[in-house]
């Protein structure tokens, strides 16, 4: 999607407001006082029995780093698996990848979840709510939802006729980032619009070492920039909705596009040679990916009576690319006559509907819900790593909650789920020669000339809840909640078999591997009394066939491969809990303390689980005074040393970090400008979860960060 050429039209859009009808020529009226008495986090937090965080507007503003799941990091028991300052993913309580889901406007995000240096393409600036599920969430959102779900949603509309719109700028010192978002939006009766154009330019990004060592070899690091990890984002969404008496509308469309390099020393095998200064610390050389991400999406609700239906579709498309200069490992392949550096292709698309009702009765609201996914992955490139594919998913639900009294409600709730894959074959010409050429036994060459081998398996899985939530008073909440969950094994844990230089093996996959199973017990306390308010959150999960990557002790055929990484499926134990202290002191002061620990175990191996989060503590302090608030930051990082085989530990850290937030009134609006001092100290430390800890790459150092947000207001007849 060549989405830059939009900027034109935003720009036109954003010169509306100028000429819009000012608000001293509207009648202004002085309403009493109106107390509210509810809000939408409450409203989330008694309706559901697991750990519901709902992320503010000034959360959000607060924390914001261009990436939400970096911004969500600040939230107990959310980690960010990150590659470089440019990808993230998602982790909730130790599981990530195709174990967390992430919804935009009701449709599940769709991409290609499974890859450890693969990012989440949503536009950061577009965000304005985030609601995260901690736990098992199966049976609302059907497979790969197991670990989590984190829901972005919007705001409501103004709720009067009016023209409005913002300005957002940013600016990061550690790798160079200059990025700005252009919003406009109208509200008139009963149509609500608003549209938003996006771009992130960013360098080479700065760590705090000259050298790293990969394999016992020493890499040097020029002018402590880590080279080629610059890129760009560009990101344009449209975002309608309509209202009349009883029926809701919505309309989304989005288009992000992302190019990122790669650090030559990571992607493939390193070599000093390829890491010398190029003097350009903004350029984008090979290797490097190229991701576009296309959504469009709508929600229908209609309410009679005591029913409310929902109906949620959308088609999304997911192109990946990654480019290498050309190279063979057998050295009979030959170069392609177009694109010759375009080692792999994935192009997802993907459809979805969901159907829901929802029945009210004075104490009992049941849901019922069915919905359809339907995939087709497409692949291309020099290079192979997972073939091709078609995957269909069907799910049927209900759920029913019931108030006992106006402190306790229980739920409870069943799911069943069917899913079919059929997943292509791919001989490799190539290799068949090059083995033929080397004199192999013709069973070893019959075995390994196939790729990936026809597969096409269905699946069939059950989930179910039961929960509670007791409202012992204003001051005191409890929940609790045991369920079970599934998951259904990905293309790439079924089929993959090739090289992925990004992670220096071979991953092959099993086309035996089972669905996922597990049972999940989950409890929160929540006290609130005058300034103090504690939560904690302990959980336990098991899980039978756990998948997850082993290594086989076997040597690899394949060229320049090492050992064979296979995808096998487990039982495992996971456990932990999150904690929060928040006390309001006097002269405007605030304490928090958030604590976080996970414990993970392969109850086959006798080992803990690969990617596995340190346990970790927050202290701040934070003072606010009329239209300023300063705070800072205490982040302790634990050593990680309860790691898989062939997992390195990670030594843990103490970081310092300052903020400060002034909002300023700006005629009817109030504009935001937020400063941030990460990594005071310009501390050299490592984060267990990310993509270039393999090759021992530190993270970013010290960063100045800097975000302007003006708002605009003209109210409309």
């Amino acid at each position: 999607m060549y989405i830059k050429y939009i900027a034109v039209i935003f720009m036109f859009i954003y010169s509306l407001p100028l000429f819009a009808q000012e608000s001293d020529s509207v009648k202004t009226e002085i309403l009493n006082e109106v107390v509210i008495s509810d809000s939408y986090e409450n409203r989330m937090s008694r309706n559901s029995a697991l750990r519901v965080d709902v992320v503010s507007t000034d959360f959000l503003n607060e924390h914001f780093t261009g990436n939400l799941i970096q911004t969500l990091e600040y939230i107990p028991g959310i980690h960010s698996m990150n590659t470089g300052s440019g990808f993230s993913k998602p982790v909730i309580r130790g599981m990530g990848f195709n174990r967390i889901s992430v919804t935009e406007n009701g449709i599940k995000q769709e991409g290609q979840q499974w890859g450890a240096d693969h990012g989440l393409e949503i536009d950061a600036f577009a965000i304005e709510r985030v609601t995260v599920r901690k736990g098992p969430s199966s049976l609302l959102y059907g497979s790969d939802a197991m670990g989590g779900v984190i829901e972005i949603s919007q705001l409501p509309a103004p709720s009067e006729n009016q023209v409005y719109g913002e300005i957002a700028m940013l600016g990061k010192s550690v790798n160079g980032t200059l990025g700005a978002s252009v919003m406009s939006g109208i509200r008139k009766n009963s149509w609500h619009l608003k549209l938003r154009f996006s771009e992130q330019h960013f360098a080479d990004y700065r760590i705090p070492t000259d050298t790293i060592v990969y394999l016992t070899q020493y890499l040097p690091v020029y002018n402590r920039r880590l080279k080629n990890t610059a890129g760009f984002e560009r990101d344009a969404g449209l975002y309608a909705e309509y209202r009349k008496g009883r029926y809701y509308a919505s309309y989304a469309l989005s288009d992000a596009y992302q190019k990122v390099g790669f650090f030559p020393g990571a992607h493939g095998i390193p070599d000093a040679s390829r890491l010398k200064n190029d003097g350009d610390s903004r350029n984008i050389d090979l290797p490097y990916s190229k991701v576009n991400h296309f959504k469009i999406s709508t929600h229908q609700q209609y309410v009679r009576n005591r029913a409310t239906v929902y109906l949620d579709a959308g088609f999304q498309n997911n192109h990946r690319e990654e480019w290498s200069l050309f190279h063979t490992h057998y050295g009979n392949q030959p170069v392609p006559e177009t694109d010759p550096d375009k080692e792999l292709v994935f192009s997802l698309n993907t459809f979805n509907s969901s159907l829901k009702t929802d029945i009210v009765y004075s104490r009992w609201k049941h849901t019922f819900g069915f919905d359809v996914q339907y995939q087709r992955n497409t692949t291309g490139g020099y290079s192979f790593l997972l073939p091709g594919y078609r995957r269909f998913t069907a799910g049927a639900l209900w759920l029913g909650i019931f108030r006992l009294s106006g402190k306790l409600s229980v739920s409870g709730g069943i799911r069943y789920d069917y899913g079919q894959i059929d997943i292509s074959a791919f001989r490799d010409v190539y290799l068949e020669k090059y083995l033929h050429e080397r004199n192999y036994a013709s069973d070893i060459i019959e075995a390994y000339k196939w790729r990936s081998h026809s597969v096409n398996r269905h699946f069939g899985d059950v989930s179910c809840s039961a929960g509670a939530v007791w409202t012992l008073n204003r001051f005191h909440q409890l929940k609790v909640n045991l369920g079970r969950s599934f998951r259904l094994p990905g293309a790439n844990e079924l089929a993959s078999n090739g090289v992925h230089h990004g992670a220096f093996r071979h991953e092959q996959g099993n086309a035996s591997l089972a669905s996922e199973q597990g049972w999940q017990l989950d409890a929160s306390y929540v006290c609130e009394y005058g300034g103090v308010m504690f939560t904690a959150s302990p959980f336990v999960s098991r899980f039978d066939r756990y998948i997850y990557l082993k290594p086989t002790g076997e040597w690899s055929i394949l060229p320049h491969a090492g050992q064979i990484y296979r995808y096998t499926g487990v039982k495992a134990v996971f456990a932990g809990t999150e904690v929060e202290l928040k006390i309001d002191l006097p002269h405007s002061l605030t304490y928090r303390i958030t604590g976080e620990y996970v414990y993970t175990y392969n109850l086959d191996e006798y080992t803990p689980l690969s990617f596995s989060p340190p346990a970790s503590v927050r202290n701040s302090l934070a003072w606010s005074y009329k239209i300023l608030q300063l705070n800072v930051e205490l982040q302790s990082v634990a050593a990680q040393n309860r790691v898989a085989r062939n997992e390195d530990i990670t030594r843990g850290t103490n970081l310092l970090h300052f903020g400060a937030t002034l909002k300023i009134p700006l005629k009817e609006t109030m504009a935001d400008i937020t400063f941030s001092l990460q990594n005071i100290f310009n501390t050299k430390y490592y984060n267990h979860l990310s993509f270039y800890r393999k090759v021992e790459i530190p993270e970013p150092g010290r960063n100045f960060q800097l975000l302007i947000k003006i708002p605009f207001k003209n109210r409309l007849k």
